[in-house]
């Protein structure tokens, strides 16, 4: 029984093929396109409106400069709030489960916040490893801590997804086994349980979007500290 809570998290295989990239492939295909005409429908208009609200507002702390990342992060946000939605369908596979994935997005991505950083002011972006004041003593301790929480960064980032995915998952698949298991036992208790089953979905639904919205501002943060 232990086992099979963490086989939702395995990727699925078809005669041996992982298929874990139509996973990721596929749900670009369920939104809509705009197409040439000079009014879009409702559809297409609501999406154009939320994604354009969504970059103004990640956008505005950041210079002329950090504007570039529009693109990325924007497709990144959608990307990822499409997965985490899409596996809490029941029979899905949620890619963005998979710690190796989060690192991949994660790893390249402040990599490149720092490269970006390095290259174009790279006494401001070496200045943020000794605060202003510090004490002599202090410099050499304080360097070391600052490099720890630099490259601890990335992890953070990917760890902070898998975690919160995971343990979505995971308690929704408890909470269902114990309502089927409590029905022919105790149909209130299992009425009650299914009620909480309910509400936990949603909030894990809100979850599974404040986490892709959570992973693309950090990295609008570290950006801004580079650009």
């Amino acid at each position: 029984m232990t086992l099979s809570f963490f086989n939702q998290f395995a990727s699925p295989t078809l005669l041996g093929i992982p298929l874990i990239a139509i996973a990721l492939a596929l749900p670009w295909i369920l939104f809509p396109t705009p197409s040439s005409r000079w009014l879009n429908n409702r559809l297409t208009t609501l999406q154009g409106w939320l994604i354009n609200r969504f970059t103004q507002q990640l956008l505005l702390p950041l210079n002329v400069g950090g504007h570039k990342w529009a693109l990325i992060l924007t497709s990144l946000m959608v990307f990822l709030i499409t997965l985490n939605t899409l596996g809490l369908l029941p029979y899905t596979f949620t890619p963005t489960t998979q710690l190796s994935m989060n690192m991949g997005f994660a790893v390249p991505l402040w990599l490149a916040t720092i490269i970006i950083g390095l290259r174009t002011q790279p006494t401001h972006a070496l200045g943020h490893l000794l605060p202003e004041g510090t004490p002599t003593l202090l410099i050499p301790v304080l360097i070391i801590i600052e490099t720890i929480s630099l490259f601890i960064r990335p992890l953070a980032l990917g760890v902070r997804l898998t975690a919160n995915l995971t343990a979505g998952h995971l308690l929704i698949q408890l909470i269902a086994t114990a309502a089927f298991v409590l029905l022919p036992l105790m149909p209130t208790v299992a009425i009650l349980t299914a009620t909480l089953l309910f509400l936990l979905t949603l909030l894990e639904v809100a979850v599974a979007m404040i986490q892709a919205y959570v992973f693309v501002l950090l990295l609008s943060l570290y950006l801004q500290e580079n650009v």
